[in-house]
């Protein structure tokens, strides 16, 4: 057993593991992503890149045959491969040709409202950044104009896109900067650009706390005005530049949630089946209510496109599961997902390298493995973008 000095300050003990970490984790991520440390999108085989676009993977070999589009690159073996900025021009080429707008181009058209996606549940561990990264991406690479922001001070989000808050983010550059009550700078400011097209994001820190602990004095002096609607209107200045806004909210109903939730046009709550986090949710959903309560009484608008429930680790072998997945689809009907996230290692092993699951190929897993957390994610992501175009009167 370690010798325990009585004497030692626990702040710094805390302190200097906080640091050693950092440092840890920033050399971690400097001997995966060398030489400047930055992360790069794979690339996509002729298959999978014709799967994003929706056509034949023989559709894909006449236009490069015929010379029109990118160039993709050619492996040893002869066989084409895709970067996500290939596959976007190739969008925007079939867009021009397509039997009608939107074929190719799936974002918003004139009259269409800005999509704000809050994922939330105030239970650590039910999948809400995973949800949210495979969310975000997912659109991305199907073609969405994508905003994603990192609302949790754990910032897990935003480590899994490569940025390292405690490291990259020591001058602010969260969406705290654009809410904060004095002096709050442009939206645009603390946006970044991904390796992913079509993605942008909003990274987090500890900092966002601060927000939590400037609201209540700011009411107090009369300062707040209405608190919750800060990030809606941050988010107005940005409204034309996106089809979607996908926020990971922190795993609490505070004033970030809150605000969250008043910009919110659809929610999605992440459930993991197990009766610890069933029962976590009931109150959850009872404090939600009464907090929307207070917020429509200042005279707010709280009504939302949808809502919906998504199972999260989901083990389709599991008995006590299913009769917890059969009892709320019973009790929530179609406010239940169909599809569920299921639980797999695919999923957990591509987040040890700080990667979605998007981002890995197919050859480092058992292709039985990959193949079905893969088409678990696909389902989920694309059963949201279908509730997407409904909200815009499409099908």
């Amino acid at each position: 057993m370690d010798n325990i000095d009585p004497h030692e300050d626990l702040n710094e003990v805390i302190r200097q593991h906080a640091e050693w970490l950092a440092t840890q984790l920033h050399h971690q991520r400097e001997s995966l992503f060398p030489p400047d440390a930055a992360k790069a999108m794979r690339k996509f085989t002729s298959g999978e890149a014709a799967a994003l676009l929706g056509v034949n993977d023989s559709y894909l070999r006449k236009l490069h045959l015929d010379g029109k589009g990118p160039s993709p690159e050619m492996t040893p073996g002869n066989r084409r491969i895709y970067s996500v900025a290939d596959i976007q021009e190739l969008r925007e080429l079939l867009e021009k040709t397509a039997r009608k707008p939107g074929d190719y181009l799936p974002g918003r058209r004139e009259g269409d409202h800005l999509q704000i996606i809050g994922v939330m549940n105030f239970k650590g561990g039910s999948g809400k950044t995973t949800s949210s990264a495979h969310l975000a991406q997912r659109l991305a690479l199907k073609g969405y104009r994508v905003l994603a922001i990192d609302l949790d001070p754990q910032a897990s989000l935003t480590a899994l896109h490569g940025v390292q808050p405690e490291i990259d983010l020591e001058d602010g550059g969260t969406l705290y900067d654009a809410i904060r009550y004095e002096d709050p700078a442009p939206i645009a400011s603390v946006i970044r650009k991904t390796y992913i097209p079509n993605l942008d994001l909003i990274p987090g820190n500890l900092e966002l706390m601060e927000f939590e602990h400037e609201t209540p004095r700011a009411l107090s002096q009369g300062n707040a005005g209405l608190f919750f609607f800060r990030v809606k209107e941050a988010l107005t200045q940005v409204d034309s530049d996106y089809d979607v806004v996908v926020i990971d909210c922190p795993p609490q109903l505070g004033f970030l949630t809150m605000s969250a939730l008043s910009a919110s046009t659809g929610v999605l709550v992440t459930i993991h089946p197990e009766m610890l986090d069933v029962m976590s949710m009931s109150q959850f959903l009872r404090m939600t209510a009464d907090l929307m309560d207070v917020i429509a009484e200042s005279g707010a608008d709280m009504s939302h496109d949808w809502m919906r429930y998504l199972l999260t680790r989901y083990e389709p072998t599991d008995a006590p599961q299913n009769r917890i997945v059969a009892f709320l689809r019973t009790m929530y009907g179609d406010k239940v997902l169909n599809a569920p996230m299921l639980k797999s290692t695919a999923i957990s092993d591509a987040g040890l390298t700080k990667q979605t699951l998007y981002e890995v190929e197919r050859s480092a897993f058992t292709r039985s493995t990959y193949d079905r957390a893969i088409e678990s994610l696909n389902a989920v992501n694309d059963e949201i973008a279908d509730l997407i175009q409904k909200t815009w009167g499409r099908t």
